[in-house]
């Protein structure tokens, strides 16, 4: 499991500070597909990168029992300087995969056709989502952070990013952060929902979009 224990997250402001989160606690089961819901600005993002382990809390943990991805989407991780083809190859390494499967699942997914063979700082911010989520599918974990960033490209791109996420590791545990009620009612079993630095679990998915849609 993945459990969040009292985390706070602050950001300075000027003098002061804002606060994103406080006092958060929140446990993540194997298998378990969780709706992250909340208004601009409400800490989903921050939330989903801290337990990724891209930002780390103010204060408190995660703990986490299970692999967890790099947030779908989220490109910050790549060497800029470096191609497509190299940044693959470095994950290969990071992971102890075999280069040549995640190069040829990166082709095959992507569609990035040459471009692979670009520096990755040249890319627009909708290919660098592309291939940030080939790498994250190409490695399996068993929990996967998704960010609504994640939802480019054309019909096509995002008929495969359906079938790979949602119909292959359907077994896999899934924190999904989304403002469309359709695809947190279709593909999660409970949601969560963040509002002015705190956090309500809902079993009921229906009765969480309700209150969501009220905020």
């Amino acid at each position: 499991m993945i459990v969040c224990e009292n985390l706070h997250k602050a950001y300075k402001v000027g003098a002061g500070s804002k606060t994103v989160l406080s006092n958060f606690n929140f446990t993540v089961e194997r298998g378990e597909h969780i709706g992250l819901l909340g208004r601009n600005g409400a800490g989903k993002t921050t939330l989903i990168k801290m337990i990724g382990g891209v930002e780390m809390p103010t204060s408190g943990k995660v703990r986490r029992k299970m692999t967890v991805s790099w947030p779908l989407g989220f490109a910050g991780g790549f060497q800029g300087s470096l191609t497509g083809y190299d940044n693959a190859r470095f994950i290969a390494r990071i992971y102890g995969s075999r280069y040549e499967d995640i190069r040829d699942f990166v082709e095959d997914f992507t569609e990035l056709g040459r471009q692979l063979k670009m520096p990755v700082k040249t890319y627009s911010s909708g290919m660098r989502a592309r291939l940030a989520f080939a790498l994250s599918l190409a490695i399996e974990f068993d929990c996967y952070l998704i960010d609504e960033i994640i939802m480019v490209g054309d019909q096509n791109f995002q008929r495969k990013s359906h079938h790979e996420l949602f119909e292959k590791r359907a077994d896999r545990a899934l924190i999904l952060a989304s403002h469309s009620p359709e695809i947190v009612r279709k593909f999660c079993d409970r949601a969560l929902i963040i509002h002015k630095g705190v956090g309500a679990i809902y079993e009921d998915v229906n009765k969480a979009l309700e209150v969501y849609s009220k905020l």
